[in-house]
């Protein structure tokens, strides 16, 4: 599954023009739905959630991530280790090596 929440961020993050940022998130959009990646919308039960959740976890698209992780009772796969030291079903993705 793909969270909504990537998409908002990823052009959340696009808007303010980071340089190091580049995503033509159109192109990341339709290559993830034809790869088979189903997409997860944010719903009213994820914002339920997300405000029960501890205020060290600061980052609105991390907790955003965790509470649909929570809800929908699957894993949350990421590349931010700092991530996968909050509670959650969360793994933090081994980089391979090259």
């Amino acid at each position: 599954m793909l969270s909504a929440a990537l998409h908002w961020e990823i052009a959340t993050k696009s808007g303010l023009r980071c340089s190091d940022f580049q995503v033509n998130l159109q192109l990341l959009h339709r290559s993830l739905l034809d790869d088979g990646y189903a997409e997860l919308p944010v719903t009213g039960a994820h914002a339920v959630k997300l405000s029960v959740l501890p205020q060290q976890i600061g980052h609105p698209f991390d907790r955003i991530l965790i509470a649909q992780a929570r809800v929908e009772r699957i894993l949350l796969l990421t590349a931010d280790r700092t991530l996968a030291y909050h509670p959650g079903p969360i793994l933090a993705q081994q980089e391979s090596a090259a």
